[in-house]
């Protein structure tokens, strides 16, 4: 399915939302490439649905400025942008067949009435929903009506796809096949640039090129899946993308760090002696039983997880997370227990580089 548009792309200049004096969104920049997926992360009122909204024109900017494929589009109407929408609930008209429910964007844009069954056509099948075309919403499940949503705002062949938890709804099974299928979307649109809003760290590792990590209205960090899951560059980017141990340490000189009186190697990099840090090692990266960086302590909780057992322990009054494969005698709550990291499996961040300290981010 061709888009029928040159690529395009979505940039935010400073943009600013306000409500009644409250700041929602603050002064973000950021810019999705042409056919670039990215993710907008984070919990509950950090600021990721305002910035999509504020893509599709439903809410006008206190400060700043929207461009799409390089067009200032802030005072823009939303149906003059050109953008396909996808939100979590499905907006289905109840009443309309799959089919009409698909032309509806066309019929709205004055799309040549010729046209307009070949593209419901074209659109259904992209998305495996040709079978269906005759049916109601109500005939449908919740996966089904979800892909029928996308196919709506693919009908319209739009530069830009902005997607706003489109999964929350569907349970772990349909979100899981639905994660697929957006994926395979992806490859077979490359030219569409995806805005993508989720709290769910995993959609976001799976389809995002890149991921802006959200909190408290502002942008705290952004990177490819990899780069913000290997190298965080905050402790909340650290925990919110993937589980993760963070440990005050002090630095002790070149290559070294104190967990307490417990001397640590790991990579230090323009960090002063006596200069306080977080240390950050993923779960799946802390092994049992003796090795480098060793730290006994006691168990305090053990969770089955299926190919993993995940592994709590006490050492020195702080947690650390273990998650361990093919244990067949786990230990139980009490055990002593010793852990140890690899040296180049952690990570040092600058203590209190979290929420509201976006230092070092760009676009």
């Amino acid at each position: 399915m061709s888009t029928g548009t040159a690529p395009s792309g979505i940039r935010f200049d400073g943009v600013t939302v306000a409500y009644g004096g409250t700041v929602v969104l603050d002064r973000l920049d950021l810019t999705v490439g042409p056919g670039e997926v990215m993710a907008l992360l984070g919990p509950s009122g950090s600021g990721k649905t305002t910035a999509l909204r504020a893509v599709a024109g439903f809410v006008r900017p206190a400060a700043g400025r929207v461009f799409l494929d390089g067009r200032d589009v802030t005072q823009l109407p939303p149906h003059k942008r050109g953008i396909g929408m996808v939100v979590q609930q499905y907006a289905l008209f109840p009443h309309l067949k799959v089919k009409d429910n698909v032309a509806f964007g066309l019929k709205a844009q004055r799309t040549p009435k010729a046209e307009i069954p070949g593209r419901v056509a074209e659109a259904l099948e992209l998305v495996g929903m040709a079978a269906y075309a005759d049916r109601h919403p109500r005939e449908l499940s919740g996966g089904q009506q979800q892909r029928v949503a996308i196919a709506r705002a693919l009908a319209i062949r739009p530069g830009v796809l902005l997607l706003d938890e489109p999964l929350s709804a569907l349970d772990a099974r349909l979100r899981s096949g639905m994660l697929a299928e957006l994926a395979r979307l992806h490859r077979e649109l490359p030219d569409v640039s995806i805005l993508y809003v989720t709290h769910d760290q995993v959609e976001a590792l799976t389809l995002a090129d890149r991921i802006a990590v959200m909190d408290r209205s502002r942008l705290q960090d952004c990177g490819t899946p990899e780069e913000l899951y290997r190298r965080p560059r905050t402790e909340f980017t650290a925990s919110f993308v993937g589980n993760a141990n963070l440990l005050p340490v002090t630095v002790a000189g070149e290559g070294a760090v104190l967990l307490g009186d417990r001397p640590l190697r790991v990579p230090v990099e323009a960090a002063a002696p006596g200069a306080s840090a977080t240390l950050c090692v993923r779960p799946h990266l802390v092994g049992l039983g003796d090795g480098p960086n060793a730290l006994t302590g006691s168990v305090t909780e053990v969770q089955w997880r299926g190919s993993t057992h995940r592994v709590h322990a006490d050492v020195d009054g702080h947690r650390v997370m273990a998650d361990l494969r093919e244990l067949r005698e786990p230990p139980a709550i009490g055990d002593p227990v010793t852990l140890h990291f690899a040296t180049e499996d952690a990570v040092l961040l600058p203590a209190g580089a979290g929420a509201g300290d976006p230092a070092g981010v760009g676009p």
